[in-house]
């Protein structure tokens, strides 16, 4: 597919770049994914996102 966008370059180079810290909620909490052990980081990569249906509660029965 062809799109007619043009090519951005980064703004910032490497070096200038910082790490994104991922924080997720866990048991009522939110901690950073990087403080979890290599158990608990695997289980976060495997994790599968969805998007809820609507439950369908306002028609009349």
């Amino acid at each position: 597919m062809k799109t007619n966008r043009p090519t951005i370059e980064p703004a910032l180079r490497d070096d200038e770049r910082q790490r994104c810290e991922v924080w997720t909620r866990v048991m009522g909490y939110h901690r950073p994914v990087a403080s979890f052990n290599i158990g608990k980081q695997g289980e976060h990569n495997e994790r599968r996102f969805f998007q809820e249906q609507a439950a369908g509660l306002d028609r009349a029965a």
